[in-house]
């Protein structure tokens, strides 16, 4: 008899078969984009601590690193400045879309995007594990196909930074804060530098 308990906890846009993007397009109100990225994390801690830390977007630059400032418009909008490729930045106003308190954020972006895109976050309670929090995000590169390719040189592609901030998320929420391969002014002191 199968265990009916157990979940995949992969986001069903990295699906290899089918159209992930129009899928995942499908279950947005106002889908921007035609790229996804989905990833997925478990973090021990309870969802509502999650949920109420993520969504207070002010919080999101100290584990987004190429977040370089949000800016707070409403209750549902927000700009948003990110780091670019080759030093320069993008910018784009967000809307929140839909809501449900310790579940599920979803937006999309406005007209006069830079990088027009839309997606959601949702927080599912996995019990003695913590939560799973998954991002899914659907996005235009600028400049296409090359634009991407360019974002991945330079580790700027959302699917790198979508796995590199979601682990910072954890890292953040488990310890309080995130490591780093860089020595900190004690480490200096002890070695005598």
């Amino acid at each position: 008899m199968a265990d009916d308990s157990v979940r995949d906890d992969a986001p069903p846009a990295t699906a290899k078969s089918g159209d992930a993007a129009e899928q995942f397009a499908q279950e947005l109100p106002e889908a921007k984009g035609d790229q996804v990225v989905a990833r997925s994390v478990t973090i021990n801690r309870p969802v509502g601590e999650l949920f109420t830390f993520f969504r207070d977007f002010s919080n999101l630059p100290s584990f987004m690193e190429n977040v370089v400032r949000i800016d707070i418009l409403d209750d549902t909008r927000s700009h948003w400045v990110v780091k670019a490729p080759g030093g320069g930045t993008v910018e784009w106003t967000a809307r929140i879309t839909d809501e449900a308190a310790n579940t599920l954020i979803a937006w999309t972006s406005e007209e006069g995007a830079d990088v027009p895109n839309s997606g959601h976050v949702t927080f599912r309670d996995a019990g003695a594990r913590g939560t799973v929090v998954t991002a899914t995000i659907l996005y235009d590169p600028p400049a296409g196909l090359i634009g991407k390719i360019v974002a991945k040189m330079f580790q700027r592609e959302p699917a790198i930074q979508a796995r590199r901030d979601l682990r910072r998320f954890k890292q953040l929420m488990e310890t309080g804060e995130i490591a780093t391969p860089a020595m900190n002014p004690k480490q200096f002191e002890e070695m005598g530098l």
